[in-house]
């Protein structure tokens, strides 16, 4: 597309002189020429091209010069659009000001007409540098309003209301995910199957960001929606279901990690499979907090076919369980120290036996967020509490 140029000069040759010198870049639609006596006429030219990207404008005009023009053009703030002033030879002064003014460039007269073509192709490349820096803004603004709204979408996902189920004495649980990113791979979730099952899953997408987000949004839909099925089965059936479903046209390679749990609220047993995920902490009644030795298995999505067995444990009344994912003991800080679990059994210690689940997460995220200190968080954090009480 050429390259639309005003021309502002009263001088009745001018308009002639430029078709002569520049009627191959004409010809080629490199540049279009439009033409105006004094600035009055360019202002009104303006008005009606929007698209003129470049203004070589004389000084000395009647009505308006080229002095007050320039001034005029500065109040339509448009970054795009530069002016080369054009000015007797040895008018330094008029040059000086034009230049205070914002003006690009300058050429003299007598026109030297090779001078002012690469004077002309110089402003071109900036004015297109400009206009491609705007564009890429105007992008990367883009893209950050679309990540916020993804954000919300995924925030509106996870469950934010604590404590979800005050009317049950049986039982307490919260959650929280602090994304690396506006968005994240990590999820959670929680929900009664009926009034003596609670179902759990803490999982960990492979990969970062959007991918991991949108992979996160299906994931979590398939588990709730197979266990709020009136014909779900088994845990183990569900979940081979849903790892056939979600490795089936898997190209990009992802895949989840994920603890999975149903606790029957009456016993205190917890039936569970692990797809690769961290082992969660239980918080013993009276005794120090123990790391599950969990039965492990395979993350979803790597083997489709694969078939998993499910495990369980008991939790007593009074006791808690911990469940995270990787963000929290591979936390860094400036050192390149790790967090490790260590840290949080020890920070658990003294209030394993009272703490509610919302002030166990809130001390843990606390202690992470301190410990990482100024260091870039390269990890989603999530953490799921739940204190069983029976």
């Amino acid at each position: 597309m050429a390259i639309k140029i005003l021309s502002v000069d009263d001088e009745e040759d001018m308009e002639m002189l430029i078709e002569q010198r520049f009627w191959k870049q004409i010809r080629d639609k490199k540049f279009q020429f439009i033409y105006a006596r004094n600035g009055l006429e360019a202002l009104d030219m303006l008005d009606s091209h929007k698209d003129i990207q470049l203004v070589l404008s004389d000084i000395n005009m009647p009505e308006m010069d080229g002095l007050t023009f320039l001034s005029e053009l500065n109040t339509r703030t448009v970054p795009s659009l530069k002016t080369v002033m054009v000015s007797a030879h040895g008018d330094m002064d008029n040059i000086r000001t034009a230049m205070n003014r914002g003006a690009f460039d300058f050429v003299t007269k007598p026109i030297n007409f090779k001078d002012l073509e690469i004077t002309i192709n110089k402003t071109v490349d900036h004015i297109e540098m400009l206009i491609r820096t705007q564009k890429e803004h105007d992008q990367l603004v883009s893209i950050q309003n679309d990540l916020t709204i993804a954000q919300d979408i995924q925030q509106s996902m996870l469950p934010k209301i604590f404590p979800p189920f005050p009317h049950r004495t049986d039982f307490d649980l919260h959650g929280f995910l602090k994304a690396a990113k506006l968005v994240g791979g990590d999820l959670f979730d929680y929900f009664l199957i009926d009034e003596n099952q609670l179902f759990f899953i803490i999982g960990d997408v492979s990969d970062k960001g959007v991918p991991a987000s949108l992979f996160m949004a299906i994931t979590k839909a398939l588990f709730n929606s197979h266990f709020t099925n009136p014909n779900c089965g088994t845990i183990c059936d569900e979940v081979n279901r849903i790892n056939a479903f979600l490795s089936r046209e898997n190209d990009a390679m992802m895949f989840v990690t994920a603890f999975v749990g149903i606790l029957n609220l009456t016993t205190g047993e917890v039936e569970y499979i692990d797809a690769g995920h961290e082992p969660p902490l239980i918080l013993r009644k009276g005794k120090d907090s123990e790391i599950l030795k969990k039965k492990g298995g395979l993350a979803l999505c790597i083997d489709g076919s694969f078939s998993y067995v499910s495990g369980t444990f008991r939790l007593e009344p009074g006791d808690a369980l911990f469940l995270y994912t990787d963000g929290v003991p591979d936390a860094n800080n400036l050192t390149g120290e790790r967090y490790g679990i260590q840290r949080v059994r020890e920070l658990l210690r003294p209030v394993a036996d009272t703490a509610s689940p919302q002030q166990i997460n809130t001390m843990v995220l606390e202690s992470l967020q301190t410990f990482i200190g100024e260091a870039a968080q390269f990890d989603d954090i999530t953490a799921l509490t739940i204190r069983y009480f029976g």
